[in-house]
C-alpha cells in the first residue's frame, strides 16, 4: 500500500500536479484500500468550515492585499528611511524592517517581495550596495515577518496543532504563539541588521544625516497606517476583543484608510483584490482539508507510532530531537511552501514532540523559523 502511494506521488509530482491533488489522490488510495469511508474525506472540509479559529485568515489576508495594492509600501519605505537612514547600513536596515512589518500583515513573503522589492532593490543599487547583497537582502527580509503577529502561518499552526492533540489543554493558543514569536523575530531582524551595518561600513556606503523635517513629513504621510499594528495587538493582548474580531477591525480600518482617506484604491478595483486574496485563502483551505484527511488515515494506520519507535532507537534526548528536527525542517522548507509544509508535516511532528516533552508553542516557533530559512534555499526556494 505504502509503495503504491509512493509511486503515485512521485509520478504526479513529476507531471507537475498541484500539491493538493497529490495529497487528495493519496487520501483516496488510502480510502480505497483501507477501512475508511469517503464521507470521512468530506467531513474534514465540513469541520474546517465550522472552525472559528480560521476566521482571521481571510480577513488579515484581505487587509494585507489592500495594503500591497495601495501606496502603503512607498509610505512605509519613506518613513523608515527618514527614521533609520542615517545609521550605518541605514537603507538595508530600512529594507529589513519594512519587509518584516509588511509580511506580518500579508502572511506571504512573496506578496511582500512583489510590493516592496520594486522599490527597495533599485534604491539599494542607487546607494552603491552590491547587486548580490541587495538581491539577498530583499529575498531574506521578505520572510522575516512570518514570526510576528498577526502572521497567518502562526494562526494556521495553532489550528492544525490543536487538531493533532488528544488533550485540548495541551493545544497551543494563538495568543501564546503571537507572544512567543516576537522575541525570536526581533532577534533575526537584529542579527541581519548588524550584518548589514558591517557590510555598509566595509564597502563605505554613504549615509545621509538625520533631518527632522523629512521625518515629520514621512510621519504625517503614514499617520493613518502606522498606528494599525499597535491598535490591533493592543486590542488583542488587552483581552477586550478576540483575534477574529481584531482581524475584522484590521480589514475595516485598512479598507476605510485606503479607499476613503488616501483614495488610492478605487471601488472598481475591490472585486479583483478580493478575488486574488481569496485565491490564496482558498488554496490553503483545500490543502488543509486534503492533508487533514490524509493525516487521519496515517494516524489510523499508526504511522506516527512507527516513526516514533524508529526515532527512539537513535535519539534519546530532547536536545537531540530538536537538533534533528531543525535539519529535517530545513529540508522540508527547501521543498514545500510554508502553508503546505504546515498542513502536511505538523500533524506528524506533534506526537513526536509531545513524547520528548517539547512545548507545542516552542515547537511552532522552531517550525516557522526553519521554514523561513527554507524559503530562501534551493531547489525550490520560493522567495528566490
Amino acid at each position: 500500500m505504502m509503495l503504491l502511494m509512493g509511486i503515485a506521488t512521485v509520478i504526479m509530482a513529476l507531471l507537475g500536479a498541484p500539491l493538493f491533488v497529490i495529497i487528495a489522490a493519496n487520501t483516496l488510495l488510502q480510502l480505497f484500500f483501507g477501512d475508511s469511508q469517503l464521507s470521512d474525506f468530506y467531513a474534514k472540509f465540513y469541520l474546517l468550515a465550522k472552525n472559528s479559529n480560521l476566521l482571521p485568515i481571510p480577513l488579515f489576508t484581505f487587509a494585507g492585499y489592500l495594503l500591497a495594492e495601495s501606496g502603503a509600501p512607498r509610505r512605509l519605505l519613506n518613513f523608515t528611511r527618514a527614521t533609520l537612514g542615517w545609521m550605518p547600513g541605514g537603507l538595508a536596515i530600512v529594507c529589513i524592517g519594512a519587509c518584516a512589518f509588511f509580511t506580518a500583515f500579508t502572511g506571504a513573503s512573496g506578496v511582500t517581495i512583489i510590493a516592496l522589492g520594486g522599490l527597495l532593490f533599485p534604491a539599494l543599487i542607487h546607494e552603491r550596495y552590491k547587486e548580490k547583497f541587495s538581491l539577498g537582502l530583499v529575498t531574506t527580509a521578505g520572510s522575516l515577518g512570518l514570526l510576528f503577529p498577526p502572521s497567518l502561518p502562526l494562526i494556521l499552526y495553532a489550528v492544525i496543532a490543536s487538531q493533532s492533540v488528544k488533550n485540548p489543554e495541551m493545544a497551543p493558543s494563538i495568543d501564546a504563539l503571537f507572544r512567543a514569536g516576537i522575541l525570536p523575530g526581533l532577534l533575526m531582524v537584529l542579527l541581519l541588521s548588524i550584518y548589514s551595518a558591517i557590510i555598509a561600513l566595509r564597502d563605505e556606503i554613504p549615509r545621509p544625516a538625520f533631518s527632522f523635517k523629512p521625518f515629520l513629513n514621512a510621519l504625517w504621510d503614514i499617520r493613518y497606517e502606522l498606528p494599525l499594528p499597535f491598535l490591533v495587538l493592543g486590542a488583542i493582548y488587552s483581552g477586550k476583543i478576540a483575534i477574529s474580531e481584531a482581524a475584522a477591525l484590521t480589514a475595516f480600518i485598512v479598507l476605510i484608510v485606503e479607499l476613503l482617506l488616501y483614495r488610492e484604491i478605487k471601488w472598481k478595483d475591490l472585486p479583483d483584490i478580493m478575488r486574488r486574496s481569496m485565491v490564496l485563502v482558498g488554496s490553503i483551505m483545500i490543502i488543509m482539508g486534503c492533508s487533514l484527511s490524509y493525516t487521519d488515515n496515517l494516524i489510523r494506520d499508526q504511522v506516527p507510532h512507527h516513526i516514533l519507535n524508529f526515532i527512539k532507537s537513535f535519539i534519546t534526548s530532547k536536545l537531540g530531537f530538536l537538533l534533528a528536527l531543525n535539519i529535517f525542517l530545513l529540508i522540508v522548507g527547501c521543498m514545500l511552501d510554508i502553508f503546505s509544509a504546515l498542513v502536511v508535516v505538523v500533524p506528524l511532528i506533534v506526537p513526536l514532540a509531545l513524547h520528548y516533552e517539547i512545548d507545542l508553542v516552542h515547537l511552532g516557533i522552531v517550525f516557522l523559523a526553519n521554514l523561513n530559512i527554507g524559503y530562501m534555499t534551493p531547489p525550490v526556494g520560493l522567495n528566490l
